[in-house]
C-alpha cells in the first residue's frame, strides 16, 4: 500500500515525533540525549528552521518545529542519520534505530499551538518519571521559565512567550501557569493506542514478567522488583495509578521505580 503524503502546514509548524524501532530505548545516557539535541542545534543552524519545543524520553521523542527555509523531511532525515550513526558507532551496532518514518502533525492555529506545547511539556509527568514538567531537564520546559537549559540557543521561544505577555517576566510567569495546568489534552501520540482495561493490562503484565506471577512483585528484593516495574512502565496505554492498583503497591513505589 502507498503511504499517504503527510499534511502540509501552512504556518510551518509541526509537532513531530520520532520513536525507536520495536519501542527500544534511543537513548542510554545523558551524553547520548546531549549529543540529540547538539545534532538538533547544528542543523537548525544549517537548515534556518525554528526549535519552539522537545521533550526526549526514553524510546521516543517529541519535538515542535517550524520550517524556515528547510523542508520537514530533509530537516529529520539529516538529524535522523546523523544521530543513528553516533548510535551505531558507540554501542558497536547496525542497523534501523527509529521505527518507519517519523510521525507529523501540522499545527495551524495559536490554541492548539498552546496545546502541542503543554502537551510536550507534560509527557514527562503523565509518564510518572516527574512530579512537575520542569523537573524533566530533558525538555524546553525549563527554558520557557526563564532558567538555563542545554545546548544554549537551541529554543526558540518568542513566538509563543509573545502570545501571553510583550513583558517578558509576565509571559514566563503565565506560560508557566498554563503549562502547569490540569489538563484532558490530547495530541499527535507515538502509540497511537487506547488506554488499557486492567483485564487487558494485567494480561500484558503476565506475559511480560512470566513465569514470575503478580502477586510476588511486591515481595521481590527492591533492585530486581524496580527492574521489572521499569519494564512494566513502558507498556503501552498502561497507567501508574492503574499500575499500582494492579500490583498492589504505592503508585509512589511505582514513580521512584526508574
Amino acid at each position: 500500500m502507498p503511504r499517504m503524503a503527510r499534511q502540509q502546514s501552512e504556518s510551518g509548524i509541526y509537532h513531530v515525533i520520532l520513536r525507536g524501532t520495536n519501542r527500544q530505548s534511543i537513548f542510554h545516557d545523558d551524553i547520548d540525549r546531549m549529543r540529540f539535541l547538539e545534532t538538533l542545534k547544528r542543523y537548525k543552524t544549517d537548515n534556518a528552521y525554528q526549535v519552539l519545543g522537545w521533550c526526549l524520553m526514553s524510546n521516543h521523542i517529541h519535538l515542535l518545529l517550524q520550517e524556515d527555509k528547510a523542508v520537514l523531511a530533509n530537516i529529520m532525515k539529516r538529524i535522523g542519520v546523523s544521530y543513528v550513526w553516533h548510535y551505531n558507532r558507540k554501542y558497536n551496532v547496525i542497523g534501523h534505530l527509529f521505527q518507519d518514518r517519523y510521525k507529523s502533525e501540522a499545527v495551524e492555529h495559536d490554541a492548539y499551538l498552546l496545546t502541542v506545547i503543554r502537551y510536550i511539556h507534560q509527557n514527562p509527568v503523565k509518564a510518572g518519571i516527574a512530579k512537575r514538567p520542569a523537573e524533566w531537564k530533558w525538555s524546553s520546559c525549563a527554558g520557557y521559565y526563564g532558567d538555563d537549559i542545554f545546548p544554549p540557543g537551541l529554543l526558540d521561544r518568542d513566538l509563543i512567550l509573545g502570545m501571553f505577555s510583550k513583558a517578558g517576566n509576565k509571559a514566563e510567569e503565565w506560560f508557566k501557569e498554563f503549562n502547569e495546568a490540569e489538563n484532558t489534552d490530547i495530541c499527535l501520540d507515538y502509540t497511537g493506542v487506547i488506554r488499557l482495561t486492567d483485564e487487558k493490562a494485567a494480561a500484558e503484565i503476565k506475559n511480560l514478567i512470566a513465569p514470575l506471577s503478580i502477586a510476588k512483585i511486591k515481595n521481590l528484593r527492591k533492585d530486581r522488583r524496580d527492574e521489572l516495574l521499569s519494564g512494566i512502565k513502558k507498556i503501552d496505554g498502561i497507567t501508574q495509578r492503574q499500575l499500582a492498583r494492579i500490583l498492589g503497591v504505592s503508585p509512589n513505589l511505582i514513580f521512584k521505580a526508574k
